[in-house]
């Protein structure tokens, strides 16, 4: 393998004017006939599988948008993956099985697990095949894709880029194999793991390491990189557009291109008030971001990621092209330490005015879709562990209250404006559905005060008001956590949720142990 290092300097890039002009057709006023309901998406990534389905987030700019319809607020049946693992990357191929990557609960090893989603789960779901990988750090081999292969695309502990594809024996037995491996170890320091990982527009993956080093690999194999300011992390994946690949550190976004020889060069940096420590319910002192590519013309004219200010912190948006700030609105306000907004179970109601709690924060990416972005607080989320160097938190700990706030863009695309807030505790990702214009997501029940025996249920959000449609209790135990890990809804409308043990699928049919879902108090 073939290392090529660059200055991050000597890597930058202007804007041309071409490509501004490109921009200012793109901002043109969107109509109603131009974008019906929520919308547009980006245009889906030839190097990846099936749209929607193939990263952590949906598409590779991150959106946690997609255009597959989810279960909806009807009845429903749930199905239990016992694994005795964490499941934080569920992905779906052409071929309907779904690829997920989790973490043993003893030992902490990643295993890739095959699964098929339409098998008989009575009494409970089991998996096709399964194969270790090499251990990296907390969150190495997290994030990982679906290439047009249908292989599982990730960067193991022993810093080799692994392609993983799966195939049927002829006595019907289901193998997981490595079928191409890129030594990475000249590129990627000792004692530094991959967090970011997704492929460019020219079939460069490009990636992202914990201590700041960002680089490409290109189809022969050789890798390019350049080093982030010295101190600043990547603890969050990375996204791509068809003009570039954003990158947020612990103290900046940034958006790279990819040079005529697959060199990372730099178009533009701009920091962002990462407060004076990690808050907690956050996995690092910094943004919990990933970057979220989105927008009303092209879906992908902007992106935006949270700060980590001290007291509230502030949505962020920025034009994907020169990185000019477009508004720094404040979302998911803290409240007064001394009172409970969500009572015993939790309020779910949608809330104009609603107040999140004692702090302001969040570790997880942006929905973005058309001109709106919606955020999810998670702090005070009772992570079991932090990746090492993570930092105290201060406050040490806090109450988990929750709360989602709604941004929009204005239409002449030259600042924002909150549309609702509310109270509801997501424990996980939420996403939102384009084709039926729902946001699903699994909320946490119970005090405040987070204990082991907390439940989780499955919720489904109003994106125009907040309001929550329904919600499906699935456990009682701390079993259920969903420890803000991203879902997968998959090809025929199953919510396929990653917990603490393993995964649960929310299915369409109201069959089995369905039952009409209740709203929250």
């Amino acid at each position: 393998m073939t290392v090529v290092t660059a200055s991050l300097i000597t890597g930058f890039r202007r804007t041309s004017i071409a490509a501004c002009g490109a921009l200012a057709l793109a901002l043109a006023p969107v109509t109603a006939d131009a974008a019906p309901g929520w919308g547009p998406l980006a245009p889906a990534n030839p190097y990846l599988g099936p749209d929607g389905t193939s990263t952590m987030h949906g598409d590779a700019g991150s959106s946690d948008a997609t255009r597959l319809a989810g279960p909806g607020a009807g009845a429903v049946s749930i199905a239990q993956y016992p694994l005795a693992s964490a499941c934080p990357t569920l992905l779906q191929g052409s071929d309907g099985l779904v690829v997920a990557l989790c973490t043993t609960m003893l030992g902490r090893t990643p295993t890739v697990h095959l699964l098929d989603p339409t098998a008989s789960t009575f009494p409970v779901g089991g998996t096709l095949a399964q194969l270790e990988l090499a251990r990296g750090s907390l969150l190495g081999g997290v994030y990982a894709y679906l290439d047009s292969d249908d292989r599982l695309v990730v960067v193991d502990g022993s810093r080799h880029l692994l392609r993983v594809g799966h195939a049927q024996d002829p006595d019907g037995t289901w193998t997981l194999t490595v079928d191409s491996s890129t030594d990475l170890t000249s590129a990627i320091p000792d004692g530094d793991n991959v967090t970011g990982l997704a492929p460019d527009w020219a079939g460069n993956v490009w990636f992202a390491t914990g201590n700041g080093v960002v680089g490409t690999v290109d189809h022969t194999g050789t890798a390019r990189t350049v080093p982030l300011p010295a101190g600043e992390q990547v603890q969050n994946s990375i996204s791509t557009s068809p003009t570039g690949t954003s990158v947020a550190s612990t103290h900046a976004t940034y958006q790279f291109t990819a040079g005529p020889d697959s060199q990372p060069q730099l178009e533009w940096r701009q920091e962002y008030d990462r407060g004076s420590a990690r808050k907690p319910g956050q996995l690092s002192w910094g943004t919990g971001s990933t970057p979220t590519y989105f927008g009303p013309a092209t879906g992908s004219e902007y992106v935006t990621i949270v700060d980590n200010a001290d007291g509230q912190v502030n949505l962020l948006v920025y034009r994907s092209d020169t990185g000019a700030e477009i508004c720094k609105e404040p979302v998911l306000p803290p409240g007064d330490d001394g009172g409970s907004l969500s009572g015993s179970t939790g309020s779910l109601s949608g809330s104009a005015t609603g107040s999140t709690g004692s702090g302001s924060g969040s570790e997880n990416s942006p929905i973005g879709i058309g001109r709106s972005v919606f955020v999810a607080s998670t702090y005070g989320y009772p992570y079991p562990t932090v990746p090492d160097g993570a930092g105290e938190a201060v406050p040490a700990s806090a109450p988990f209250r929750g709360g989602m706030t709604r941004v929009d863009v204005d239409t002449d695309g030259e600042g924002c404006s909150t549309v609702w807030q509310n109270e509801v505790r997501s424990s996980a990702v939420p996403h939102l559905s384009t084709a039926d214009g729902n946001i699903y997501t699994m909320v946490r029940q119970g005090l405040d005060a987070t204990t082991p025996l907390d439940g989780f249920a499955y919720a489904v959000i109003d994106p125009d008001t907040g309001a929550v449609k329904t919600t499906r209790t699935i456990t009682g135990t701390m079993l259920g956590d969903t420890l803000q890990m991203s879902a997968l809804i998959t090809e025929d409308g199953r919510y396929m949720q990653g917990t603490i043990s393993g995964i649960v699928s929310v299915n369409p049919d109201g069959g089995g142990s369905s039952g009409s879902g209740s709203s929250g108090s």
